[in-house]
């Protein structure tokens, strides 16, 4: 008896000629942040099996079908020994992986522990692979609706640690956000950044990438799951990412990362030409400095020295002035209308008294956050 049905003969052909450079891999963003209790291969596998299902149809009896030659296409696998290394990847997926998942509900966090690939049947003697997803995971990869994620399966296809692929998707899902919210809109200037600025504390970075009980030392963290899993990120995909360490205390509490796309003849992001990008530059240089002259010259700026909460490396600091300019003199300016400038020196020395809980990773962005959460009670004090 044929693997697959005749009926089932036309999906397996769509899906065995699209090109593997042009298939999607779309979860949702639960599954993404899951603990993927499993390794690099059968991780590799479960996306591969993901990015054949037609979005746009209904997924028949949660099974899809794919070829070996794809497969080992995918896992750049050519020697004599590969149908018996797939044997054994198929069988270690199905004993050892799963997910560990939690959902926040109405009432509270639900978990879930979920084989996502029970049955897996092939032959010796046909290129088919027929592979069965659990009901549990299906809600997860198809009809998503909202909060998924969106990634090439080519980007994956050169990643050779679980790490890296485990912290690809997590990016993905941020910088996803970044893109979709830069054009629809619906978030504050400073919300949308943050999609494409992310932060994970060191506890969550451990439990996603289940490292809680392995490298102990930071330092090792650090080499193991950050800095090797970016050079193959920035080498292999279509990003380049960096990131910053936050300390809290003497402790290193949580990673920035800082995402930038790379630029593709492709990509609408960077269809303005040369010449036209130089210029678009060049005006939001000009931009930022005369900010940086307007901040230089604001008695806030003063204030900020006096009270401590400026320093003379963070005058040197374009970024850091430019932001002041835009975002926080402002609403320095309406609390001075409100209760003159000595309100602004009360209000300054309170901040002050409370730099225990102050980057100065992110000075304008924490004065911002202060002032902004300060105004609302002095305008309710005024009615």
């Amino acid at each position: 008896m044929p693997i697959i049905s005749e009926k089932q003969e036309n999906q397996k052909q769509v899906l065995t000629l699209n090109d593997l450079e042009k298939r999607k891999v779309v979860e949702h963003n639960s599954l993404i942040t899951s603990i993927a209790k499993m390794d690099k291969t059968p991780l590799k596998m479960f996306e591969l099996a993901v990015s054949c299902i037609d979005t746009e149809k209904q997924l028949e009896d949660n099974t899809v079908y794919l070829s070996k030659r794809d497969l080992f296409a995918f896992f750049k696998v050519s020697d004599n020994d590969k149908h018996s290394r797939f044997k054994e990847a198929v069988e270690k997926m199905q004993k050892q992986a799963f997910f560990k998942i939690k959902e926040k509900k109405d009432k509270g966090f639900e978990f879930e522990n979920i084989v996502p690939i029970p049955y897996v049947k092939w032959t010796d003697y046909n290129d088919e692979v027929l592979i069965r997803f659990s009901p549990e995971i299906i809600p997860y990869v198809v009809n998503l609706k909202k909060n998924f994620t969106q990634h090439a399966l080519s980007d994956l296809a050169e990643l050779n640690s679980k790490y890296s692929l485990i912290l690809y998707r997590w990016l993905s899902m941020n910088y996803n956000q970044y893109e979709h919210y830069s054009v629809k809109g619906g978030r504050r200037e400073e919300q949308v950044e943050s999609y494409r600025n992310p932060t994970i504390s060191i506890k969550e970075l451990r439990t996603m990438t289940d490292t809680v009980k392995l490298y102990k030392e930071f330092r090792d963290l650090d080499k193991r799951v950050l800095k090797e899993s970016l050079e193959e990120i920035n080498t292999h995909t279509s990003f380049n990412v960096t990131y910053e360490k936050v300390k809290k205390g003497r402790s290193i509490d949580s990673i920035v990362f800082h995402i930038t796309k790379k630029r593709t003849a492709e990509d609408n992001s960077y269809k303005l030409d040369d010449r036209a990008y130089q210029e678009d530059k060049a005006r939001k240089a000009e931009t930022e400095d005369q900010l940086v002259l307007q901040a230089m010259d604001s008695p806030y700026t003063k204030l900020l020295m006096e009270h401590f909460l400026l320093s003379y490396l963070d005058l040197m600091d374009k970024k850091i002035l430019a932001g002041l300019q835009a975002h926080v003199y402002p609403l320095y300016d309406e609390l001075k209308e409100l209760r003159g400038l000595n309100g602004v020196k009360d209000h300054l020395s309170y901040v002050a008294s409370k730099q225990e809980a102050y980057s100065k990773r992110n000075v304008a962005k924490y004065l911002k956050k202060a002032i902004e959460q300060y105004l609302p009670t002095v305008k309710r004090q005024d009615l």
